[in-house]
């Protein structure tokens, strides 16, 4: 997906859900299997839980988005960070059906739409906010797969093929991109 100049608030927050999602499939497809369900200390959490508690925030945050408060009286935040998936393809299954919360949710929204108010945790927020809220949480955690999936395959012996401009490679990548001779690497252009 690449980078495109928009005034589009909605548009633009759309495709850097996309680019993180991205992001975090490319982390985790470097991972050991094992090494998704590893913690590195008892305080922390494993992939696994992190993608977990993402589709359950998902779920919750975006089904009817705009209808009803964004924290649904059905779910258990407290157990999001317990018993993960217990395999790949079950983590892959649960991210995936998590993004597909946000992306349907999203899709049908008009910019006009931004302003409407929405409630999360019965505090009102404009579209814009909860948007904004909900893209910065994922950042977040999407960076912390990004760590612990580099973190795990380095470990294991693996080559970490980098997801953004790889170290010591910035001012090439600059030139090459402002040449034309490559697209940037942001919004997943590579």
């Amino acid at each position: 997906m690449a980078h495109e100049l928009t005034t589009s608030y909605l548009k633009d927050s759309t495709d850097v859900f996309r680019y993180y999602k991205k992001l975090g499939e490319g982390a985790m497809a470097q991972c050991p299997d094992d090494a998704i369900f590893t913690t590195l200390d008892p305080e922390s959490n494993s992939i696994g839980v992190i993608v977990k508690h993402l589709a359950g925030n998902m779920r919750s945050r975006w089904r009817d988005f705009l209808a009803t408060d964004g924290e649904k009286p059905d779910r258990d935040r407290d157990s999001e960070f317990e018993a993960p998936p217990k395999t790949r393809a079950e983590l892959i299954e649960m991210w995936e059906g998590g993004w597909k919360y946000v992306f349907d949710a999203l899709e049908p929204l008009t910019d006009a739409e931004l302003r409407r108010t929405v409630t999360i945790r019965s505090k009102p927020h404009s579209v814009m906010q909860a948007i904004t809220r909900q893209l910065t949480h994922y950042a977040y955690h999407v960076g912390q797969i990004v760590y612990l999936a580099k973190y795990f395959a380095t470990k294991s012996g693996k080559q970490w093929e980098s997801l953004t401009i790889p170290r010591g490679q910035s001012k090439q990548a600059t030139a090459n991109i402002a040449s034309g001779k490559k697209p940037d690497h942001w919004m997943g252009e590579k």
